[in-house]
């Protein structure tokens, strides 16, 4: 299975000399745009970050960031970056919709028990099946596209921020649908 590695990420918080134990750096707690990676990462001296801002990682050249320092989980994240996740999530998510609006064009079985669609907060055996029915008239387009042709189904935006929490939040769920694996620890 191929790493996700996210590209670009969202500062979640900046702490321009670092945790109050260990070296004197300059560290960013970020959120990945594509694959939702939480990432601490070391900035350049004499650049300043703020929350919100999207900055570069990939392996081209960097303006704002020195390196990767490591992978971290939720648990390591400042109460401020904390309490900025569930913005940016929505944030992402929104400027993104198309991306998930065809998950609910696409989204297979992962065993003849268990569905994709079914993993999604609210969704049950009954709107999966609503959900597909109503695929094959014609692709959704948006997310107010579902909320019209499925009836009493939870608010689709919703229900994927919901999961995206979760997977973010577990490092022991078991299907992954839109964040990167969890943090291996040995």
């Amino acid at each position: 299975m191929p790493i996700l590695k996210d590209e670009n990420v969202i500062v979640l918080d900046f702490l321009p000399r670092g945790h109050a134990t260990g070296r004197q750096e300059p560290i960013a707690q970020v959120i990945g745009v594509k694959y939702f990676s939480l990432l601490e990462v070391v900035v350049k001296r004499d650049v300043t970050l703020k929350p919100g801002d999207v900055v570069y990682i990939g392996n081209a050249k960097r303006d704002h960031i020195d390196h990767i320092k490591r992978r971290i989980t939720i648990k390591d994240l400042t109460s401020f970056a904390r309490s900025e996740l569930p913005f940016i999530i929505e944030k992402l998510v929104k400027e993104n919709e198309e991306r998930f609006v065809n998950f609910f064009n696409t989204a297979r079985p992962i065993s003849t028990r268990l569905h994709q669609l079914e993993l999604l907060p609210g969704v049950g055996k009954t709107h999966m099946w609503d959900i597909i029915e109503e695929r094959k008239r014609g692709p959704f387009k948006s997310f107010e596209d579902i909320k019209k042709r499925i009836k009493l189904m939870p608010d689709p935006q919703k229900s994927i921020i919901k999961r995206i929490m979760e997977e973010l939040e577990s490092d022991s769920i078991r299907y992954r649908l839109f964040v990167a694996g969890p943090v291996r620890r040995f």
